[in-house]
């Protein structure tokens, strides 16, 4: 067991009112929303009060929210949804961008193989989408615009509200996959211009296997699971009532306490750069992704000279976690398509190492990290 788990942005522990919640339920007995008796009642009573609680959080209807099995599924049936309803309108251009989650260059790329045109933004050597370049691709042929709110491999922040301005003085379906940026991130409906979005309960301190896809009434777009009427038939199966549950015990938290989330997240990244600056000195390594405009949990590093499998497995050897990047290549020696796409040097990009924290991260441990990173550093000098 990692003593120092500094990778929350792959996944987070869940937090007590999370569990609680999910045991309450998970332990009441059988539970299907869609039975009539009183058990599914209950059960469909349940994801009403969570459905609710959500659409409070988001500043939304609750008839706009559609409960996914994970973030992945919900940019899946964002992207596919609304792509496949404008075509319907005759529209047939996807826009997104270079460093967005594999969840939505695939869906894109596959798209792409139906006969759809796929525009790839670049971005600048932070990681930002250009305005100029979104102006550029956007027109009235496009019929969906994915950009994510905050970077998973980075943190960098995109700037989604001018992005969706733009989408939607074209008629362009606006998506953002917010996954990272939700619970750290002011997210209100009523004032930006965004169509769909898409959040995962486990990187708020919820359970794995739940998502959510916000659906703005009037929204082009049509399911991707076809059975039965879940969802008011927009996500066909069995609804998690307990993994729902516990995503609104985790959201709740996360939205009021977001402020305090950001700052102790702030304070353990900086801590860990001061410790850096001390311990290796400003040369031995280099922050990757934009300096201000960024998520608060997220520090992209690279170590010239030490290949990141080097750096992360005497990490773990040494009772830290840690990333290479998204959790979705675990396992994979693929150089970072985020960093890839911000031009830096081949040395930066096969050095990096990206922490990220949370919940239970303490200066301590930060101050514990950077003593081990300092010593694995001197083996490679």
């Amino acid at each position: 067991m990692n003593s120092i788990y500094f990778d929350h942005a792959a996944t987070t522990p869940m937090h007590a009112a999370a569990i609680e919640a999910y045991v309450e339920v998970a332990s009441a007995g059988p539970s299907n929303p869609s039975s009539l008796h009183a058990a599914g009642r209950a059960a469909r009573e349940r994801i009403s009060v969570a459905r609710d609680a959500l659409a409070e959080a988001l500043g939304c209807s609750p008839t706009e929210l559609v409960f996914t099995g994970s973030g992945t599924e919900s940019d899946n049936s964002a992207l596919f949804g609304a792509a496949r309803a404008q075509r319907l309108k005759g529209r047939s251009g996807i826009v997104t961008a270079a460093v967005e989650h594999h969840a939505v260059l695939n869906a894109c790329r596959q798209l792409e193989a139906e006969g759809f045109e796929l525009t790839i933004l670049p971005v600048d050597e932070h990681g930002v989408v250009r305005l100029e370049d979104a102006e550029s691709a956007i027109n009235e042929n496009t019929a969906v615009v994915s950009v994510m709110a905050g970077n998973n491999e980075t943190g960098t922040l995109q700037p989604i509200a001018k992005i969706g301005e733009l989408a939607r003085r074209h008629g362009a379906v606006m998506h953002v996959d917010a996954v990272q940026a939700f619970g750290y991130l002011s997210i209100d409906f009523r004032e930006l211009p965004i169509d769909l979005l898409s959040v995962s309960a486990h990187k708020i301190n919820g359970p794995q296997g739940v998502g959510l896809l916000y659906v703005r009434r009037g929204t082009p777009w049509l399911p991707m699971l076809y059975g039965g009427s879940q969802e008011r038939s927009r996500r066909a199966g069995t609804e998690n009532v307990a993994g729902i549950a516990a995503f609104a015990a985790a959201a709740k938290l996360a939205c009021l306490n977001r402020h305090n989330r950001w700052e102790h997240a702030e304070s353990i990244r900086a801590e860990v750069l001061r410790q850096l600056s001390e311990q290796l000195g400003p040369e031995r390594f280099v922050v990757n992704g934009h300096q201000d405009d960024r998520l608060p949990h997220v520090l992209n590093v690279s170590f010239p000279g030490i290949s990141s499998e080097s750096m992360l497995m005497n990490l773990d050897l040494a009772g830290v976690a840690a990333s290479g990047g998204s959790a979705c290549n675990s396992g994979s020696l693929k150089p970072s398509h985020v960093l890839e796409a911000m031009n830096l040097p081949s040395d930066r990009i096969v050095s990096a190492v990206r922490f990220s924290f949370g919940l239970g991260n303490t200066i301590d441990e930060a101050e514990k990290m950077v003593k081990i990173i300092a010593t694995i550093s001197a083996r490679y000098a």
